[in-house]
């Protein structure tokens, strides 16, 4: 039987850096907390990341049980597209229940926490690419 480390992509520290948007989200709060900005915002912000991140990890998951290609780019499209306009909603919805700066606030979050999910996914499928 294969060693379960060897057949891994990478080593258990790298894939973590998958989960690095969400671990900086997390951290976020206390600096959020000390700065006085809008609490319902990020949690509202935070919540919506971190949801929509799971439901991610859900949907690759059952992309790459499936032997069907059509129904892996359908989950893979679908579930994207989604996932866009349930973070959308959360921060239009927080927005216009709460006070203009927790809409801000989420906004703010979310862009961060994409921008360090997608700088990461670059990262990770690069190395990915090299080491095949």
């Amino acid at each position: 039987m294969p060693d379960a480390a060897l057949t891994r992509p990478f080593p258990e520290p790298v894939a973590l850096l998958r989960y690095l948007d969400v671990v900086l989200v997390v951290a976020a709060l206390p600096l959020v907390a000390f700065a006085g900005l809008p609490l319902l915002g990020y949690a509202v912000g935070a919540g919506a990341w971190i949801a929509q991140r799971a439901a991610a990890a859900v949907l690759e998951r059952q992309a790459k049980k499936s032997t069907d290609v059509r129904r892996q780019v359908g989950l893979n499209l679908g579930g994207s597209l989604a996932r866009a306009w349930i973070v959308g909603g959360a921060i239009l919805a927080v927005g216009l229940a709460g006070e203009r700066e927790d809409g801000l606030m989420a906004a703010v979050l979310v862009a961060v926490a994409f921008t360090v999910y997608f700088a990461m996914s670059v990262i990770l499928h690069t190395a990915a690419r090299g080491s095949r």
